[in-house]
């Protein structure tokens, strides 16, 4: 397995793990294109076929008096196609975006996972945190 960045080569694969219908492909790749500063796709291969996706975003906190680069990181859509699932190709994924994370020096980074998927993010080194709140809107 190989863990890479993802390239625009890639844009069809990472559409796909997102069940973006084939006529709104131009539109996601449109969308990538103008977010790759601040979203960053991995992908991983098993024979060059990509089986997996994780997405690092990139922000921005408001500058404090005691720095004034304040980034942090947000993991945002990890796919694992079922048949590749609990074959570590989750943990890869995660390991890439982590060390990029090191190596951008962002502050921290978040997870916002459903239930199935919490104790994964617990083994690969998230933890509950007592000062992360949430708020959701109201249901109309």
């Amino acid at each position: 397995m190989i863990v890479r960045m993802a390239g625009v080569a890639d844009v069809a694969a990472l559409a796909e793990l997102r069940d973006i219908e084939p006529d709104k492909l131009a539109a996601y790749a449109d969308w990538v294109a103008a977010h790759a500063d601040t979203h960053l796709a991995f992908v991983a291969e098993v024979d060059e076929y990509v089986v997996g996706s994780a997405w690092l975003l990139i922000a921005e906190r408001v500058p404090g008096n005691g720095s004034l680069d304040r980034r942090y990181g947000d993991i945002q859509s990890v796919m694992v196609r079922e048949e590749y699932r609990k074959q570590g190709v989750g943990a890869a994924l995660m390991d890439a975006i982590l060390a990029e994370a090191r190596t951008r020096g962002l502050l921290h980074v978040t997870v916002h996972s459903g239930r199935r998927a919490v104790d994964f993010y617990l083994r690969t080194g998230f933890s509950h945190h007592r000062q992360l709140l949430l708020w959701e809107p109201a249901a109309p």
